[in-house]
């Protein structure tokens, strides 16, 4: 997560609705009709079952109350505005809660096809699909919970869990490798790049997840690969917090990428 950004908060009326500029819903439009014919042909069937499910506008950023109304009646979830950068106490806290944070700005067009920090087109048409997925729902709820009674210290070996699977993972589907993370469903270069096989793949494996560093800038070098979508549901059951610990006592891989240049 970037520590600071050129991005300012937009903020919802009383009924959460949020005000987008002709431009804004521009953008959207354009980022949701290059996307889409990637999405169809990469991603896995739960991610492209949620897509459709929710039904959200091709032609102006979504509004939350309204996605909050579609996934309600799937899984419960529902999904609030916030500033561009939350702390992962309040992250954690929300999606034990059953709410997604989703950054309330969306790019501007210079920055179309590479935004670091996550934006409202990441957030919606990237994570509320996958969050009308029961297995998916209940795996982002159990890191939340996870995060609510872990100490500060233990968020950035639990993010690492998050980040290879919701944000990050890979699904085989009938013998063929699929895309199923967010982070990939809203990236124009990443998702061909994370099934080009050029990338380390690795098996689902929640310590060995634990223990891999990653960047947010740069396509990653290492995907985990879940082969059955009952992976997530064990790994909902899992005591997440004795899982950090053993990860911590085996300690960090080696990075697979190089150090970032200083600034």
């Amino acid at each position: 997560m970037p520590k600071s950004t050129e991005y300012d908060a937009k903020h919802a009326d009383m009924d959460g609705f949020i005000a987008y500029d002709a431009e804004e819903d521009a953008v959207w439009r354009d980022l949701y009709a290059q996307q889409l014919p990637a999405v169809r042909r990469h991603m896995a069937t739960p991610y492209l079952r949620g897509l459709d499910l929710l039904q959200m506008p091709t032609d102006r950023v979504p509004q939350c109350p309204d996605i909050s109304d579609r996934l309600g009646t799937l899984t419960g979830w529902r999904v609030e505005p916030v500033p561009a950068l939350i702390g992962f106490g309040r992250f954690f806290g929300m999606l034990a809660d059953k709410a997604f944070p989703a950054a309330s700005f969306i790019r501007k067009r210079k920055h179309f096809d590479y935004i670091e920090e996550p934006d409202i087109f990441h957030e919606i048409f990237g994570h509320t699909p996958l969050l009308t997925d029961p297995a998916f729902a209940a795996f982002s709820q159990a890191i939340g919970q996870a995060g609510t009674r872990c100490d500060k210290g233990d968020y950035a070996w639990l993010i690492r869990l998050y980040w290879f699977s919701i944000e990050f993972g890979l699904m085989r589907q009938d013998g063929e490798l699929k895309a199923l993370g967010s982070g990939l469903a809203s990236s124009v270069t990443e998702l061909p790049w994370s099934l080009s096989g050029q990338p380390e793949l690795r098996p689902f494996d929640v310590i060995d997840i634990l223990r891999t560093p990653y960047r947010i800038d740069i396509h990653q070098p290492v995907y985990f690969v879940i082969e059955d979508l009952d992976d997530l549901f064990a790994a909902a059951r899992r005591d997440l917090l004795a899982d950090i610990a053993h990860a911590r006592s085996l300690g960090l891989h080696e990075p697979k990428y190089p150090p970032k240049a200083a600034a």
